[in-house]
């Protein structure tokens, strides 16, 4: 089975702002931690029925379930952060 690559986009934007981060991939999904401004924050990939993360990304304290083309909906939310 072919791994995918999904969060590439993702990663290559928390790298560049130099946020520290750990990443781990189990059954193909990826779950990335990372901080920005002392605040924590999670995308956990899942795959049911379709692809989709779980995310803090938008509101900091509380969890929500993206799918669809998730990466460029993170990326979108991310991108305004300096």
């Amino acid at each position: 089975m072919e791994e995918q690559k999904h969060l590439e986009q993702v990663l290559a934007l928390i790298r560049e702002r130099g946020w520290t981060y750990s990443e781990c991939r189990e059954d193909d999904c990826r779950s990335i931690d990372f901080e920005y401004r002392g605040v924590s924050y999670h995308i956990w990939e899942f795959h049911d029925h379709e692809w989709g993360v779980e995310t803090n990304v938008r509101h900091g304290g509380g969890m929500e379930e993206l799918t669809g083309d998730y990466e460029a909906e993170l990326l979108k939310i991310m991108e305004d952060w300096k």
